[in-house]
């Protein structure tokens, strides 16, 4: 049989060959179709002709099939198997029972995505989340060329059209090496932080703008001592005692839990902000998509580090 002619099949050819095949009358498939009879005859008609060769025979006990029309049964057995199971699919994916998502974090929000996305999966195990962590201007990009489906960072950007859901506290505080001088005072004044060496993540960092605002919002210079392109080695080098940081509250928990860093009592700290989930605007949600969003809108203050 020729590949081409094989395409030219249709499934109502195929549906009506079974019926055909099992009622052995060209009238019990058609009452069994809702057709006409001859509606059925001239579709086997075409089909024979599309396929080159015989597939009903007549015999005593009515029409039977032949060797080709076994061979397109099992074709068209196998055709419903996979129809039945894409079905199956379809309304797994329209249920979010089912599904893939790509969220993407700013690197301050590995520190509690990683629990988020398992709480996840423990109620929806049949949807994968891949996680892709950068930092802000990198999520960014990401999110505009859509290789990741929806975002979690501090501030929504200006430059997408996105919408965006705040769903919990996003405090920053100052961190010093326990032994810093000012770990105790009451009271800082940002005046007398100015005069503190400060630790910097890198230009258009989230953190860094909060951490200018603070110094240059009170009209005073910043001293800067170095710029880091990660929160991780600006804790280490707060530790080594090279300066004072302000950071996410967020990602300090265990070296405030065992006295590596200690938090120094600021005016006006800390600065709260929130967390907020965002994605395109113009982006249709796909159910997975729509089902993890939910998700984080409902549980993910819960999840956040105390």
């Amino acid at each position: 049989m020729a590949e081409s002619a094989l395409r030219d099949v249709t499934l109502r050819q195929l549906e009506m060959l079974a019926a055909t095949a099992e009622h052995r009358t060209l009238a019990g498939a058609a009452t069994a179709l809702h057709v006409t009879g001859p509606a059925i005859a001239q579709q086997l008609r075409l089909l024979e002709k599309r396929v080159g060769l015989a597939l009903l025979e007549r015999r005593a006990d009515g029409l039977h099939v032949t060797e080709a029309g076994r061979a397109l049964l099992g074709c068209a057995h196998r055709v419903e198997r996979e129809m039945q199971a894409t079905a199956d699919e379809l309304e797994s994916l329209r249920t979010s029972t089912t599904g893939h998502v790509v969220l993407g974090a700013v690197s301050t929000a590995k520190y509690f995505t990683p629990h988020l996305i398992a709480e996840y999966r423990r109620a929806n195990p049949g949807i994968s989340v891949h996680l892709v962590v950068g930092n802000r201007a990198e999520t960014i990009t990401a999110l505009e060329d859509y290789d990741v489906d929806l975002a979690i960072m501090g501030r929504a950007p200006s430059s997408l059209d996105v919408v965006d859901e705040a769903f919990g506290d996003h405090p920053y505080v100052v961190i010093a090496a326990p032994g810093h001088p000012l770990v105790g005072a009451r009271d800082v004044s940002v005046a007398r932080l100015s005069e503190e060496m400060f630790l910097l993540r890198e230009p258009g960092s989230g953190t860094r703008i909060h951490a200018e605002s603070l110094i240059a919002g009170a009209g005073l210079p910043m001293r800067v001592e170095m710029e880091m392109s990660s929160n991780e080695t600006i804790k280490q080098a707060v530790m080594a005692g090279l300066g004072v940081a302000l950071i996410s509250a967020h990602t300090i928990a265990a070296e405030l839990g065992d006295g590596r860093l200690a938090v120094l009592d600021v005016e006006g700290l800390p600065i709260r902000r929130q967390w907020r989930a965002v994605r395109l605007a113009s982006r249709e949600p796909s159910p997975a998509m729509a089902s993890l969003w939910e998700f984080i809108s409902a549980q993910g203050r819960a999840l956040l580090p105390a």
